[in-house]
């Protein structure tokens, strides 16, 4: 119903959001994607040679995927047709793909604009690619998640993933300066006030001109700049970009955990407020910690591990919000912490080795022998007590007989393990003068 009104020309007086009202008119206009519409950016020599191949945009919200979508079909004279995945099914796509036909076959190509196309099941997605093979579509899907882990290999391979950024600084102030040029009037906010809004709108261009066009509802002309406190008062924070099961859960972590493995306690202290901020629990975060005392510090420092325990422990005890801040001491205390992998390197080690020689029996010299046949075939035979031999070392051999000795754990010369080298290394000159 809404084409035929504007077909008619009936919808130009209905009102309209500032951000759409702001949509640029051409590619040259869309701010924060210059790598892709720039000059030299890859849609643009797209464009410029005449070609345009199937697309995957792969990017935050509010970053001007569909914008820029429907800017390509009209400088390539394609036919633009959209569809999202969340209210479409098989039926829409059947229709979708038949009045594509129909164009083709009067000499006009289509492009199909899929928004949030990873919400379509395996088969739905194969359904594009006969279209994509013989021309009769140009595919562009808009996506926030990894295309590698949400898109079938076979569309992937027919696409060109395109990745979108968040907008930056530079691109927010660009967005506030064109809506007041088009309000004919400036944002009723102080300095403090005007940046607080960008960080409310956590990089998504869309959430920042609604922000702006609430402030330029409730302001009127002449209106007194409001304040950091006044702002936030007139809107709600939006809640950071953070989907605690997909694609920015993971990138959350592994930021948080390279962070601490790095020796950054800042920026590991940001991370870890990044994830309890969009909603991650705490005892999941607690996990990680505790994960990364045994990975990335080990025996460098023992008492990392102690700690971590000892935070989620208190997490139980105090509960929320007083017991973030013994992840948070955790955190730090992991982020200062001396780093080793020696111990995780030698586990792994072990494990590969005892995959490869798992059928492999003990020595018979420490096997206990609590029969008289085991005696006779010589279990325990010439074991020595350690704790009777010099230095409680007998240096004697632990491996199977058909295994020469291995050594796994090398810890390096920092924190604690300085002291486990120095007792490996006067152990292993004791086994030296014992084989001597």
């Amino acid at each position: 119903m809404s084409t035929l009104f504007a077909a008619a020309g009936m919808d130009e007086g209905a009102p309209r959001p500032l951000a759409d009202r702001l949509r640029p008119k051409k590619l040259a206009e869309v701010v924060g994607q210059d790598h892709l519409v720039g000059p030299e950016g890859t849609l643009a020599r797209m464009v410029a040679g005449g070609r345009l191949s199937s697309i995957i945009f792969w990017g935050p919200p509010g970053t001007g995927k569909t914008t820029v979508a429907r800017l390509l079909a009209g400088e390539t004279k394609l036919e633009f047709e959209q569809l999202s995945a969340i209210f479409s099914g098989v039926a829409e796509l059947r229709k979708a793909f038949d009045k594509a036909k129909a164009r083709r076959e009067v000499g006009k190509g289509t492009l199909l604009f899929i928004d949030e196309i990873h919400r379509f099941n395996r088969s739905q997605q194969d359904s594009f690619l006969p279209h994509m093979e013989d021309g009769t579509i140009t595919l562009v899907g808009a996506t926030t998640e990894n295309p590698s882990f949400e898109l079938n290999p076979a569309v992937l391979s027919r696409a060109q993933v395109m990745t979108f950024h968040r907008l930056g600084e530079t691109a927010m102030e660009q967005l506030l300066v064109r809506a007041e040029a088009l309000e004919a009037r400036p944002l009723a906010l102080d300095a403090d006030a005007r940046e607080a809004m960008k960080g409310m709108a956590d990089g998504d261009g869309r959430t920042m001109l609604n922000l702006a066009e609430e402030v330029f509802a409730t302001a009127g002309k002449g209106a007194k700049p409001m304040t950091r406190e006044a702002l936030t008062k007139l809107v709600q924070r939006r809640a950071p970009l953070y989907d605690k099961s997909r694609d920015g859960h993971y990138n959350l972590i592994s930021a948080l955990h390279k962070s601490v493995r790095g020796s950054d306690p800042d920026a590991a202290l940001y991370w870890l407020a990044r994830m309890l901020a969009g909603g991650e629990s705490p005892l999941f975060l607690a996990r990680r910690l505790v994960r990364m005392a045994v990975e990335d510090i080990g025996l460098a420092d023992p008492q990392a591990l102690v700690q971590c325990i000892a935070a989620k422990d208190t997490y139980d005890f105090l509960g929320s919000p007083e017991g973030e801040l013994a992840l948070a001491q955790a955190c730090l205390y992991l982020a200062t912490a001396p780093k080793s992998n020696a111990a995780y390197k030698a586990y792994k080690g072990a494990m590969r080795m005892a995959k490869e020689h798992g059928s492999l029996s003990p020595p018979k010299i420490i096997l206990n022998a609590p029969t008289r046949l085991m005696k006779d075939e010589g279990y325990g035979d010439g074991y020595e007590y350690d704790h009777d031999a010099p230095e409680a070392f007998s240096g004697q051999n632990y491996f199977p007989d058909e295994l020469d000795r291995q050594q796994f754990y090398d810890p390096p010369d920092r924190g604690f393990e300085r002291e486990l080298r120095k007792r490996l290394d006067y152990w292993a000159g004791l086994r030296a003068n014992r084989e001597d």
